[in-house]
């Protein structure tokens, strides 16, 4: 099975880049994951939006669209748990 291209809409990478370098690494090898695996095990989709999915690392959550058609996986957000789905 080929493997899935990852995108990182630029809101995503400013709410990466404001991260704790240690929940940076574990955020980016979780993304780098989805190539492989789009859901991986604990990933789950958002009720109320079609094709948008959340995977937990640690306290926070990596919120992305997969677009099976095209083998392509979009990264949207990265917050803490408590501010991830707020606007959603």
């Amino acid at each position: 099975m080929p493997g899935y291209t990852v995108n990182i809409t630029d809101r995503a990478q400013r709410d990466i880049a404001a991260l704790a370098k240690v929940v940076m690494r574990r955020v980016a090898t979780a993304i780098d994951g989805l190539a492989a695996n789009p859901r991986p095990p604990g990933a789950l989709a958002l009720s109320g939006h079609a094709d948008l999915y959340r995977v937990r690392v640690g306290d926070y959550r990596v919120i992305y669209l997969i677009a099976d058609a095209v083998l392509v996986v979009t990264v949207v957000r990265v917050r803490h748990r408590r501010e991830a789905y707020r606007g959603m």
